[in-house]
């Protein structure tokens, strides 16, 4: 009885039984507190949300200063909305009258600015009605103004056999705003729901999950409470893809962190029966990886600030924030909890010093696992890297140059159909010109260079006398805009070239390019922006970004991964093995994207793939070479490298899965760049804790042997 009782003597003369009450007291009611305050936020963050794509362009793209200038030329901040009504044959006198009366619906609507006369087409099958609505407001009153314009249109009397849609900028922003409506639901029900069950069947015990789970909840509620606040003071900007990932990001790593300390409190608690013993011993083995593996992420996301996207750069601090929030809670609040309850977490299957665990540590999978790399190390890294190479070549694939704005939503999207009607009879430019900002005095040279081009229907200059708003070029003095003048601001005038094909299509894209030349061939100082022209900036601006980001992300994580484990070799074969993982899940991904019909992706994809892959991939090689280092330093290089295997194979695994599932929780929102990211990062993280951590690095640091370690002192220690 003596000796199972120091523990206890050692506590009543250290810290006082009081204290060892107050401590996570006072940290449960901090979080509860921080919980209760952040929660409510999450259906206001919609409030602080845009979507708009030029919000995020960097300031010195030519579609940025366009869209700058655009209120001074065309009045308030409006964005068009398309309503185009269409048959199979020619539209007869019922269905133009109802056409004209649906225009007069239109116009009395609240946020609708001004509505263009209806605007029948060449062949008579369809007629189009231009709806300017106000966006200066959140993006919220636009959907909603949009949503009464198609309930306008639904509810018209247009006869038999007409189809009518609504589309344009403002209809594909309000597809892509109901797209995002599930984040606060959905997604984190779905994600929280999936990592629940996991839990579950890891622990074998119901309260335990629990408690992982309002750890981390806890830990997204205070991230959301900070994201919101700076938001709210303009200092950051927020998406509804930043947002998201936000979610999905919190929830998955303070899962994985609660993992590794609550592994490292069952350890203890099979070693003592002090529960605060066990807790001091769970946060000195599990602070250091846990800190420095956050730390690691959070250097990685914060290079996203080197973006030219204003979208991209902002997703760096938000995801950030993220990871501290959860680092935070997973040292204090899970602790204080597994403080409070004890054995009671792990009924009913409680650890204890009579019974540390249900089987000896080298029996079961991992045993099996670490006796496999031990006998066969050379045959199991070779195999290995054959097997992740040959997925990697799947990059060749890969089509990450974009995706037309009309394939952002998956699924059902009113202003995809209605931007192929409008196409199938119009000019497909037609209510989306590319707006071109020239001196008053080189508009004729440039109105004549723009007429010229090919891919150029029309070109009008933007006048507030024109009833229509702007002024067809050039102008036939017979026509009733011969007396309208341009508008000029500060001596500049805005020209408008309707193309012929789709805005959003490679097509336009390419026309586009070819303008910018005509236009600053004829006018030094000529700008071009509109849909075609952003998305191109867009695109240009991502494909910068993934050249000198990922470059950046490897040195500043290399640098890390020296100093934590005090090696340059082992921090050399992590990074290798991880960047090995990140081209296998991408090549892999791109197969599987191609196989479903959607090979395009956003370039953004490859490089938040690459970053949260590669910081999250190099995650769990250190949860497992920091035990490993730990073991080295006590029994030698082998028998510490298979017995960090053994030890960690499971709660790494179970944390790879967790994440996995997290990440694949994305796909429940349809929108095209979720879904890629989606894919990649779940097929990543499950890739790198099943074949890389468990197999590849702990065979080719047997391969190495003590130099694994060089230059530290373990690396020159007997083999």
């Amino acid at each position: 009885m003596t000796s199972s009782h120091p523990t206890d003597r050692s506590e009543r003369r250290g810290v006082p039984r009081w204290l060892r009450v107050l401590i996570p007291a006072v940290l449960i009611l901090g979080w509860l507190a921080a919980a209760g305050i952040g929660g409510p936020t999450f259906g206001k963050l919609s409030t602080v949300v845009s979507n708009d794509q030029t919000s995020f362009l960097p300031a010195t793209a030519e579609s940025t200063e366009v869209q700058a200038l655009l209120p001074e030329f065309l009045g308030a901040d409006e964005l068009p909305a398309i309503v185009v009504v269409a048959a199979d044959a020619e539209l007869d006198a019922s269905a133009l009258e109802g056409v004209d009366a649906l225009q007069q619906a239109i116009a009395e609507l609240d946020g609708v600015v001004e509505t263009s006369p209806v605007v029948p087409s060449d062949d008579g099958q369809a007629a189009q009605i231009v709806a300017l609505l106000d966006a200066s407001g959140p993006s919220s009153d636009l959907t909603g103004v949009v949503e009464e314009l198609r309930a306008e249109v639904t509810d018209a009397d247009l006869g038999e056999g007409v189809q009518a849609a609504v589309t344009g900028p403002a209809g594909f922003t309000a597809d892509i705003a109901a797209a995002f409506e599930g984040i606060d639901g959905i997604l984190l029900l779905v994600a929280l729901g999936a990592v629940f069950i996991i839990l579950v069947l890891v622990y074998r015990s119901p309260l335990l999950p629990l408690l992982v789970l309002f750890t981390s909840v806890a830990a997204l509620c205070l991230a959301i409470l900070i994201v919101f606040t700076l938001a709210q003071a303009d200092i950051l900007t927020l998406s509804g893809q930043t947002q998201g990932i936000l979610f999905i990001l919190v929830v998955g790593a303070a899962t994985d962190y609660a993992l590794l300390y609550t592994a490292r409190f069952r350890e203890a608690l099979g070693q003592t029966q002090s529960r605060w013993q066990a807790t001091l011993a769970a946060l000195r083995g599990s602070t250091e990886p846990i800190v420095a593996s956050g730390g690691t992420v959070i250097a990685g996301l914060l290079c996203l600030l080197l973006s030219d996207l204003v979208s991209n750069q902002q997703l760096g601090p938000v995801a950030a924030i993220g990871i501290a929030t959860s680092i935070l809670a997973g040292l204090t609040l899970l602790p204080a909890l597994l403080l409070a309850f004890g054995r009671v977490a792990f009924w009913p299957v409680a650890p204890t010093p009579a019974r540390p665990r249900t089987k000896p540590e080298d029996k079961g999978v991992w045993g099996a696992v670490a006796r496999l790399v031990d006998r066969r190390s050379r045959a199991v890294w070779i195999v290995t890297a054959l097997v992740l190479g040959a997925g990697a070549l799947g990059v060749t694939q890969l089509q990450a140059n974009g995706v037309p704005s009309s394939d952002f939503v998956v699924g059902e999207s009113e202003a995809r159909d209605g931007q192929a009607l409008l196409s199938a009879h119009y000019p497909g430019g037609s209510g989306s010109p590319t707006q071109v900002v020239v001196p008053e005095a080189d508009q004729d040279a440039v109105a004549e260079a723009l007429a010229d081009a090919e891919g150029v229907e029309g070109v009008a200059v933007a006048s507030e006398d024109s009833p229509s708003g702007s002024i067809p070029l050039p102008v036939d003095p017979a026509s009733p805009f011969a007396a309208a003048a341009p508008t000029v601001v500060d001596g500049q005038v805005l020209l408008q070239a309707t193309l012929v094909a789709a805005p959003d299509s490679d097509e336009a894209q390419q026309v586009v390019r070819e303008l910018r030349d005509v236009v600053h061939g004829a006018s030094a100082d000529g700008i071009v922006g509109g849909p075609t022209a952003t998305a191109i900036d867009t695109n240009d601006a991502s494909q910068r970004d993934r050249a000198l980001i990922i470059p950046i992300v490897l040195v500043v994580i290399s640098l890390i991964l020296m100093l934590l484990l005090r090696s340059i070799a082992a921090a050399l074969l992590l990074l290798a093995t991880t960047v090995l993982s990140y081209g296998t899940a991408l090549g892999v991904g791109a197969l599987i994207l191609t196989a479903l019909g959607i090979p395009a992706m956003d370039p953004s994809v490859p490089l938040f793939a690459f970053v949260f892959l590669v910081a999250l991939g190099v995650d769990y090689n250190i949860f497992l070479m920091t035990r490993v280092r730990e073991e080295v330093g006590r029994i030698g290089h082998r028998r510490g490298v298979l017995r960090g295997l053994r030890v960690t194979g499971g709660v790494i695994t179970s944390a790879g899965v967790v994440l996995a599932a997290t990440f694949a929780a994305l796909g429940v929102i349809p929108v095209l760049f979720l879904l890629q990211l989606a894919i990649i990062v779940a097929l990543g993280v499950l890739i790198d804790t099943t074949l890389v951590r468990s197999l590849l690095v702990p065979a080719l640091a047997l391969e190495i042997g003590p130099n694994t370690w060089w230059p530290s002192k373990l690396g020159r220690g007997p083999r």
